[in-house]
């Protein structure tokens, strides 16, 4: 127990959770209980009553601390073990998008990587991706013309950003483009800590007859240095049933059309 013999209230025990967070960014609820010496039920009320107040955000199976920073995205290696059942949801709502005979671009990311299944499913497809991945993932298809968009290679994330990269989409037309991030909340919108995937990003946006964010709950009230675009530029934001209530009706009353997918439908 953290504290001394005498039980604090719920107050202080509150403020002592938010210093813990700033301490160590992400908690679990079983970690808490044992930091604080209190009960999963007193947890999960603490963490409720931090997240009304807009201080906490949750997180399957704990909590971050809101308008988190994100100063390094994690490697493409680490994104694969995070979060899979709600990239999966992800990915069958933004499949119901996709139609036979449309030019799609497939931006960098595990969470795009996991519509890949899904586009096989149809025929006539063009798929404009800089993610080595899913590119190589579609390779075996025959009846899916793949164009990678070339560009300085990021070794970590396994795609590719910059100029060059944005030079290419600027020569194409795309029906739909999905569009990654590693952070996004209301008011700074999508942005990024890597200043050479704006412009990819961007350019594929400007490139299409529709854009669709592919955004987890877990990277939402987070933010990064370089602004990629407001959320109301994207036709559709597509998260996970994780986002909290308040903060999907405060998308809504701003004009963003979110949806969010039921992580338990198979």
């Amino acid at each position: 127990m953290t504290t001394d013999e005498t039980p604090l209230i719920p107050d202080q025990r509150r403020e002592l959770l938010i210093k813990l967070l700033r301490g160590h960014s992400v908690l679990s609820v079983h970690q808490l209980t044992e930091m604080l010496g209190v009960s999963h039920m007193t947890v999960r009320r603490d963490i409720a009553a931090l997240e009304a107040q807009g201080r906490a955000l949750s997180v399957p199976g704990g909590v971050r601390i809101a308008g988190q920073q994100v100063h390094q995205e994690p490697s493409r290696v680490d994104k694969s073990l995070m979060d899979q059942p709600a990239k999966e949801a992800i990915a069958r709502e933004a499949g119901e998008l996709l139609q036979d005979h449309t030019t799609v671009y497939l931006d960098a990311g595990t969470t795009c990587q996991a519509l890949v299944p899904h586009l096989v499913r149809r025929q006539g497809m063009t798929v404009v991706t800089n993610d080595f991945t899913s590119a190589h993932a579609l390779m075996g298809i025959p009846d899916i013309e793949v164009i990678h968009t070339g560009g300085r290679v990021e070794h970590a994330n396994r795609s590719t950003v910059g100029r060059l990269a944005a030079l290419t989409l600027q020569q194409l037309a795309l029906d739909l483009a999905f569009i990654s991030t590693s952070s996004w909340d209301l008011r700074r919108g999508v942005t990024t800590p890597s200043a050479p995937k704006v412009e990819v990003k961007q350019a594929a946006m400007a490139g299409a007859s529709r854009s669709v964010l592919l955004a987890g709950s877990a990277k939402y009230d987070t933010f990064g240095m370089y602004r990629v675009a407001a959320l109301t530029a994207f036709d559709t934001v597509i998260t996970d049933d994780g986002l909290a209530r308040a903060a999907r009706e405060a998308l809504l009353a701003g004009g963003v059309d979110v949806r969010a997918a039921r992580t338990g439908d198979a």
